[in-house]
């Protein structure tokens, strides 16, 4: 009998011949700055985990506390009988953080982007997005089915002359950009995004997933950064990065929220988080306004990181915040980058289309505020000796 998915094997194997084809790193310890993948233990440049958090101990006692309280699962959508206590307070406490009326927790940060754009929006809508927005985002404005307008990354100008255009066009406008874009590590411009959705009208939405405890005020975000709260009319942000554990959510008016209870098919469909989750979460913005130093530290490494590996000749990008790219340009000279990083004790992973352009694959490196200054300086060392073997810098 014939194997109709035959064709995947052919595909695979052209990635194989072409070196951009990936097998999964196991990780085999906790997620820290230092940590076991594939039974090698070696310095983590690949985490999400800014802050440190995966392995607090007050993150960790309110999860154990959770599930001998509650049990280890919620039994069902948040819209049956899966709300729970925990779920309320960990929307309330995002809310307050995040100084808007309400909040709503979603099981990830791409099902928060990709399940509120296709709810607020029909196809005779219209979105104006950037052009290095989020995969999350990219898939929710297709998913609305309304008419997308990208503009150059970062071009408030266009992004404006495209708002201007649609003046008078029937249908709503929704003007949508991450806060930090998670490639090549730059702010955006939201100040002058912000001025041009209220200038002519527009939905403003923000994707604050990497600056989530890393800008503003205790980790509140570009929207605390640039001083735009009241502003923004929707604001997305992550659980499952600098706060260390899993989930996404979305904050804004509360009329925002209870539409998206009621229309979000993410949040309709998808079983409630497990107590444990939310009551880590809970625990970590606690943690986040307790534990200043700990964003202190995050951008003491970022800085003596960074400038290491500019000064060791290599291209670090547009880069303003510890997502840090070593540009390389061939996916596949990226991939085998990163494979000697690893063969020599550093995990950065190398990223290459359709995750970023044709020729702009890169290594992509995140530094932790609990990384040690010795093995930031090993990191260093591998990366000179490893680019100088590939003719990288």
């Amino acid at each position: 009998m014939s194997n109709p998915l035959a064709y995947l094997a052919g595909q695979l194997e052209e990635w194989k011949k072409a070196g951009t084809y990936q097998h999964l790193r196991v990780l085999e310890s906790e997620s820290a700055a230092e940590s076991r993948f594939d039974g090698k233990e070696v310095i983590n440049l690949a985490s999400n985990n800014y802050l440190g958090l995966t392995t607090h101990p007050r993150l960790r006692e309110a999860a154990l506390e959770a599930v001998r309280r509650y049990g280890v699962g919620s039994g069902a959508v948040r819209t049956i009988c899966g709300t729970m206590t925990l779920h309320m307070k960990l929307e309330e406490r995002i809310a307050a953080f995040k100084n808007v009326e309400a909040c709503v927790v979603f099981q990830s940060g791409f099902a928060a982007n990709a399940g509120t754009v296709s709810a607020i929006l029909t196809p005779d809508d219209h979105i104006v997005s950037d052009e290095l927005n989020h995969a999350s985002i990219i898939d929710g404005c297709r998913l609305s089915k309304a008419k997308i307008h990208v503009f150059p990354h970062k071009d408030v100008a266009a992004a404006g002359r495209i708002l201007a255009e649609l003046d008078g066009v029937p249908g709503r406008k929704l003007l949508i950009s991450d806060g930090v874009f998670s490639m090549d590590g730059d702010i955006g411009p939201l100040p002058g995004l912000v001025a041009e959705a209220e200038r002519h009208g527009a939905i403003m939405m923000v994707d604050d997933a990497h600056s989530s405890g890393v800008l503003g005020r205790a980790g509140r975000g570009t929207i605390d950064h640039f001083g735009l709260h009241g502003r923004v009319d929707i604001q997305v942000g992550t659980l499952s990065k600098a706060i260390g554990v899993l989930g996404g959510y979305v904050c804004g008016s509360r009329d925002l929220i209870e539409f998206l209870y009621h229309r979000a098919r993410p949040f309709l469909f998808s079983t409630s988080h497990p107590p444990a989750v939310a009551a880590a979460c809970l625990a970590a913005f606690d943690v986040l306004e307790a534990e200043p130093e700990r964003i202190a530290n995050l951008w003491e490494n970022t800085r003596y990181f960074k400038q290491g590996l500019i000064s060791s000749g290599f291209n670090t990008g547009l880069s303003e915040t510890p997502i840090t790219p070593v540009m390389v340009g061939d996916a596949a000279l990226a991939h085998r980058f990163s494979r000697a990083l690893f063969d020599e004790g550093v995990l950065a992973t190398g990223i290459g289309f359709p995750t970023v352009p044709q020729g702009k694959a890169r290594i992509r490196t995140i530094v932790s505020a609990t990384h040690t200054q010795a093995q930031l300086d090993r990191a260093l060392e591998v990366f000179r000796s490893a680019g100088r073997k590939l003719g990288i810098a």
